[in-house]
């Protein structure tokens, strides 16, 4: 009996149950669904099947506070994937073995939408190199225990994929791969109640095709083709397409925009039971095939509609989910420097069960929407519409005394609504420092910005670093001359990596050399103490000032909880070494309190428990409750239990 028959048979009622009651009993595609996946693990080179049987033993190898994550674009970051390969030594040096890489699979130019516009989901953009240097990346990542994550693109395909071009060709089997309709009577009554995703720059959910003389729907973009999941063809063949890329050494599939992938008419076409139903057939079908991979959600909705992507404990879904809730409400905090939307907010996700792990990042690829509690806001007079014009004022520098340096997405002065782009440096004001040459003020926005970092750390979950972060990278301006890139501001955060400021990374006395060495320091800290741990009990602790947040963490001694939940261990490799135990060993109970500081003026409060504990970072011992924070800054406080 074959390692997949043992796994198959594990799954086989659920999975069976759950695809014939979303496919009508249709034997014959089960039939070949059951094939294809078999096929896929007869595929799978034997390093690869090695890693999963490894991981299996170690279920909790994701968790570890050992792991950082770096998002990046190869191009912007090395040219190709080649050029990945050659610069692993500085992804190394950042102290980063999570990797993930941009969309990178073959689309058009011109209408790529940033690469989630994917014309052959088997086929590498021809500048970045093919589908054996992506293969050969993957190794030499393993090699270094570094695992590598990669955009699955599921709800749609470009219009120049085979299937559209068959479609618009007027073949009937691959038009009911989409969303085909004679004329706009459906469309528009689907128009009634799904919002649209990009009302200025693409509105509406549907484009006419003049070839195949039909309405298509387009949700995000018109050259974006959604994908019709109901029919059993689509799930298979878009599965067999995820199992190719996790057979290239692909540890990590970012599964996008999944909550749009099931359509029905007189609803939003959002967060439907079927969706949850297809996530749980993926990620049944990893645990066959693949069970060293893991499947990252991306779902940028309010926290009630992004918990239940997790599924149960029983019956789970995704592995991790990105924490875009918290990263919105940071945003919100450093514009306000008021602490009690944040303080809400974490309160809820410190409320969930331990086994559900976030992916916490300051930014990443997209744009920051503010998608946040006003109701709760409401309670201090600050109303949705005005309130985001604040936020966005004040983080383009439109606001008296805003040092942050951002630019609006997707704006739309009817509503009263944009969003915004820029790097942290940027938006933390050392961008400003820099053209107004004030000192005080450089001195105060590293500080801040080494904050914002080290309040990310202190989170439960895997962090993310934006490539160019760890080096103090600003916006590049230069997107506004190129013609590709011109009418989205997002390219501002968007831009190639500064191999000069990255030279500097080891000189302390300069801008990149103190944000990296802070960012390495919070790295070590986080890996050695068992309390940043995932398995960690955590609470928001009450400084009594609405400046400044408080965090607690306690992790238990050693035996007493699940040691391999909070263990360090080398995440693809698994490897082991001085990084690899750190941590692993035998540790008393501990205690951390993190507070930070969100004014622009020294802060002083009392913490009874601040007695006899130790700053982490300076190592000094606290003598009393009096707690001093510096302007835009932070403290993390641990004592031994």
């Amino acid at each position: 009996m074959t390692e997949f028959d043992v796994r198959f048979d594990k799954y086989r009622d659920e999975l069976e149950w759950l695809y014939r009651e979303l496919y009508h009993n249709d034997s014959q595609a089960w039939e070949y669904f059951v094939g294809m996946i078999r096929r896929a693990w007869e595929a799978r080179p034997e390093a690869l099947k090695k890693l999963d049987r490894a991981r299996e033993q170690d279920p909790y190898w994701y968790k570890s506070r050992g792991i950082t994550g770096m998002l990046m674009y190869a191009d912007m970051f090395a040219g190709t994937l080649r050029g990945v390969s050659e610069k692993l030594n500085y992804i190394t040096d950042c102290g980063v073995n999570y990797l993930h890489l941009m969309p990178l699979l073959d689309s058009p130019e011109d209408r790529s939408d940033g690469g989630y516009a994917v014309s052959d989901f088997r086929k590498v953009r021809p500048d970045l190199g093919d589908t054996d240097d992506l293969a050969e990346l993957a190794e030499r990542c393993h090699e270094r225990g570094i695992c590598l994550c990669l955009d699955f693109v599921m709800n749609h395909t470009s219009e120049d994929h085979a299937w559209a071009v068959r479609a618009r060709a007027g073949e009937k089997e691959y038009q009911d791969r989409y969303f085909f309709y004679d004329d706009w009577t459906i469309p528009n009554e689907f128009e009634k109640t799904v919002p649209q995703v990009f009302p200025t720059t693409a509105p509406g959910n549907f484009t006419w095709c003049d070839q195949a003389g039909k309405v298509v729907m387009t949700t995000f973009y018109p050259f974006q083709w959604d994908l019709n999941y109901a029919n059993p063809t689509v799930f298979n063949d878009m599965t067999d397409d995820m199992l190719f890329l996790c057979n290239l050494g692909i540890d990590v599939i970012r599964l996008d925009a999944v909550p749009y992938i099931w359509k029905r008419l007189g609803t939003n076409c959002r967060n439907l039971p079927q969706v949850h139903t297809l996530v749980r057939m993926m990620r049944i079908v990893c645990e066959i095939v693949c069970p060293g991979t893991l499947l990252l959600g991306e779902v940028v909705m309010e926290p009630d509609k992004v918990v239940p992507y997790f599924g149960t404990v029983d019956k789970p879904e995704c592995h991790l989910l990105y924490n875009v809730t918290t990263m919105a409400s940071l945003w919100h905090t450093t514009a306000t420097k008021d602490v009690r939307l944040l303080s809400h907010q974490l309160g809820q996700i410190f409320a969930l069960p331990k086994q559900y792990l976030f992916l916490n990042y300051l930014r990443c690829h997209d744009d920051i929407g503010w998608g946040l509690d006003y109701g709760f806001l409401a309670n201090f007079e600050q109303y949705e519409v005005p309130h985001k014009k604040f936020l966005n004022d004040y983080l383009t520098g439109n606001w008296p005394g805003s040092p942050a340096r951002g630019e609006l997405y997707n704006d739309d002065p009817s509503l009263g609504d944009a969003r915004l782009c820029g790097t942290t440096a940027s938006l933390c004001g050392i961008t400003a420092a820099k053209e107004t040459g004030d000192g005080a003020l450089m001195d105060r926005s590293v500080s801040f910005d080494l904050t914002l970092h080290a309040f990310m750390f202190s989170l439960s979950g895997i962090p993310v670093i934006y490539s160019g972060d760890e080096i103090a990278q600003e916006n590049d301006v230069s997107y506004h001359f190129d013609p590709f890139k011109a009418a989205d501001s997002r390219f501002l955060h968007r831009g190639h990596l500064d191999y000069d400021k990255a030279a500097l990374r080891h000189d302390p006395s300069s801008v990149p050399g103190r944000i990296f060495s802070g960012i390495r320091q919070m790295e070590e800290i986080r890996a050695a103490h068992p309390a940043f741990g995932a398995d960690a009990d955590t609470w928001i602790e009450f400084t009594g000032n609405d400046h400044v947040l408080g965090i607690g963490r306690y992790a238990p001694a050693a035996g007493t909880g699940d040691p391999a939940v909070g263990a360090v261990s080398a995440p693809a490799s698994g490897k082991t070494g001085e990084a690899a135990t750190a941590g692993a060993e035998n540790h008393p109970a501990e205690k951390v309190i993190c507070l930070y500081n969100f004014s622009e003026y020294e802060q002083t409060f009392w913490i009874g428990e601040a007695v006899g504990m130790t700053d982490m970072v300076t190592g000094f011992r606290m003598t009393g409750p009096d707690v001093h924070l510096p302007a835009c800054g932070f403290i993390w406080l641990t004592k031994e239990m």
